[in-house]
């Protein structure tokens, strides 16, 4: 297995880089296949050598050759974030071929998703769209006899935060809904602790940032993609022992 976690560590570490362009670019609607990477304060094209996954980062010490302005640290962290999603999924999910594709697809779009919510406060349609053409293409050649199941999943989790939109706009976004739907495609039955744990953290932070700042808190837009992704995250690598947990104490 070694080999093959040292192949997942690589991989997840070029995914990343890559990552940190789409999720910059697709909100802003710009292409990423071209053109090649650019300083986003003078412009200059980034040289192949200063693209190297967190050593180019290191090397310049956080700072751009071209202009010397700062390179923000969320490059290698997203970079080193993917290596160690890849690496863990394969570990956990080593013997089942199609669940580690699917699990190496969804943690990609789960950052991806992150980082365009934190940033832009947005879920791109576009990589939603190429999420579930994915799922769709790795089950129906993998494990169509789970198809059922995915989707019911996708329509119950989809549908429960649809009614949580529509009933509450203002805390609730259609990203969201979407976002929730895609994830019953990839985890089954499993998509429910993920949701669990997503509602979880949420309200955690939420109450948290009203104890610190009071009233003021409750006007503050809190992105809730990142804890869908956490969830995801969960659901992913312990999904079945928890629901199996779950069966266990109360049926």
């Amino acid at each position: 297995m070694a080999p093959a976690l040292f192949m997942a560590l690589f991989a997840g570490l070029l995914v990343g880089s890559f990552l940190t362009v789409v999720a910059y670019r697709v909100p802003r609607g710009e292409s990423i296949v071209g053109p090649r990477s650019r300083c986003t304060t003078c412009g200059a094209q980034i040289a192949a050598y200063d693209n190297v996954p967190i050593f180019s980062w290191a090397v310049l010490r956080g700072r751009s050759r071209c202009c010397d302005d700062p390179i923000s640290i969320r490059y290698p962290l997203t970079e080193l974030a993917l290596g160690v999603l890849y690496v863990v999924t394969v570990a956990v999910l080593w013997g089942e071929p199609t669940e580690v594709a699917l699990g190496l697809v969804f943690v990609t779009v789960l950052l991806a998703i992150t980082l365009t919510d934190l940033e832009r406060r947005v879920i791109p349609n576009s990589i939603l769209l190429a999420a579930t053409i994915a799922a769709v293409a790795i089950v129906a050649i993998g494990d169509p006899s789970s198809f059922p199941e995915r989707a019911i999943a996708a329509a119950a989790s989809g549908g429960g935060f649809l009614l949580v939109a529509l009933a509450y706009p203002r805390g609730m976004g259609l990203g969201d809904v979407k976002l929730a739907a895609v994830m019953g495609l990839y985890l089954g039955r499993n998509v429910a602790p993920a949701i669990l744990v997503a509602l979880i953290a949420g309200s955690a932070v939420g109450l948290f940032l009203i104890a610190r700042q009071g009233t003021a808190a409750r006007k503050r837009a809190i992105p809730f993609g990142p804890f869908l992704a956490l969830g995801g995250v969960v659901g992913l690598l312990a999904g079945d022992q928890l629901v199996d947990l779950y069966l266990s104490t109360f049926s």
